[in-house]
């Protein structure tokens, strides 16, 4: 099957082959039909499955030909991140390239300037608004916004929005949209409080579920167990003198975040950092920096864990365990991307072994753990070694045996 067989409008199709888009992946291949239907949706695809061109595709088609009122839009997408908004938004125009359809992100930073232009994108009328909850209730409160020509609602990372605590802000936004509506709501997990959400907000949905939250398979994961004080300089091993498109290392932790980012640029690292200290302007620049090439590494916190969409990262090191599988597997997923391969690394320190422990029992199999280099293995807490289920040496921290040096 290729795109061609699902018969957009020939501008739109247009912009597909300029981008390159071909075939459809798996989830794209299900839920644009549905789309196009006209009926309400509810899928479960884990990230980095094409998703966002799988909602995006279907209703730029069907917005190609109709006519968007003045101080009014068609279309409303809501988002966790200011990130994933800029993503969207990106791809937007990248296929909506030869067809008429403006689109519009609404998001908080920024200055005062921000908020005017999406003030005027708002009043003045697009076809698709993409929003994180927070700003949209921000405008919607001062009474200038006209939601009454609203026919496509689209949730995107709604487990992520949930956890984040915008349960109640997302029925706020939906409470002043038309009853009339196709509503789409997609999540890579689908706990009990997004079958709850789904019963409030959708009509007799169709249901896609590609398969459980889990790493791609071209993902090589592996993990060390190494205390904090030697990780940055784990990292310069790893990193130094080797060859390599994109890495991207995340840590919870935006001191970490700046440290990293200070060692390794005196190595004569191509490297930036991304965290919450900087400006919206800077980090979307950063961003776009990275997906150019023209930085190699970006460390960041979790921030961009979920919903980026950057080809060639190669390498994925967690300098810390994430808080739980679901925030690792969206750490992970960054890279092996759209069928290609990467490797994910782990750093397990004494507090987090439990923790990765809980990680490992979610993804069904023990992940393996490398040997640290000789000159920091000498340096590590004294450990006990034994024999993990999957043949590797799996070292206990002990204060009773002496560091061993077996690999």
């Amino acid at each position: 099957m290729n795109f061609a067989d699902f018969n957009l409008t020939p501008t739109l199709q247009d912009g597909l082959s300029t981008m390159g888009f071909d075939t459809p992946t798996p989830i794209q291949e299900q839920a644009i039909p549905v789309i196009m239907e006209g009926g309400d949706l509810i899928a479960c695809a884990q990230t980095g499955t094409g998703k966002t061109a799988a909602y995006l595709l279907p209703i730029m088609h069907r917005l190609a030909e109709q006519h968007v009122a003045a101080n009014s839009f068609k279309c409303l997408i809501i988002v966790p991140t200011r990130e994933l908004a800029s993503q969207i938004d990106q791809q937007v125009e990248g296929f909506g390239y030869f067809c008429p359809i403006s689109s519009i992100s609404v998001v908080g930073g920024g200055d005062g300037s921000l908020w005017e232009n999406q003030k005027t994108a708002l009043t003045d009328g697009a076809e698709i608004v993409i929003t994180t909850p927070g700003r949209m209730i921000a405008h919607l409160n001062l009474g200038y916004v006209n939601t009454s020509e609203v026919e496509y609602l689209i949730l995107d990372e709604a487990d992520r929005m949930l956890d984040m605590g915008f349960y109640d802000d997302i029925l706020k936004i939906i409470n002043q949209l038309p009853k009339e509506r196709q509503t789409l709501l997609f999540s890579a997990t689908m706990p009990e409080k997004i079958r709850q959400l789904a019963k409030k907000i959708l009509k007799n949905p169709k249901q896609i579920s590609l398969a459980v939250s889990k790493p791609a398979e071209g993902i090589t994961q592996a993990a060390y167990f190494v205390e904090d004080r030697y990780k940055t300089e784990l990292i310069k091993d790893l990193l130094k003198g080797k060859e390599m498109e994109n890495a991207l290392i995340f840590s919870s932790r935006k001191i970490h975040v700046k440290e990293i980012e200070r060692e390794l640029r005196k190595l004569g690292l191509s490297v930036a950092a991304m965290h919450s200290d900087l400006e919206q302007k800077e980090r979307e620049q950063t961003l776009l920096d990275f997906r150019n090439r023209k930085i190699q590494i970006l460390v960041a916190t979790d921030v961009i864990s979920r919903g980026i969409d950057i080809a060639g990262i190669s390498l994925v090191l967690n300098y810390d365990v994430p808080p739980d599988a679901e925030d690792y597997i969206h750490r992970i997923g960054r890279t092996a991307r759209a069928e290609q391969t990467g490797v994910a690394l782990t750093f397990i320190n004494r507090q987090d072994r439990y923790k990765f422990q809980r990680i490992e029992k979610f993804l069904g199999i023990p992940v393996f753990k490398i040997p640290l280099p000789e000159h920091l293995q000498s340096q590590e807490p004294e450990l006990d070694e034994s024999t993990s289920k999957s043949g590797n040496r799996d070292r206990k921290f002990s204060k009773n045996k002496k560091p061993s040096r077996k690999p």
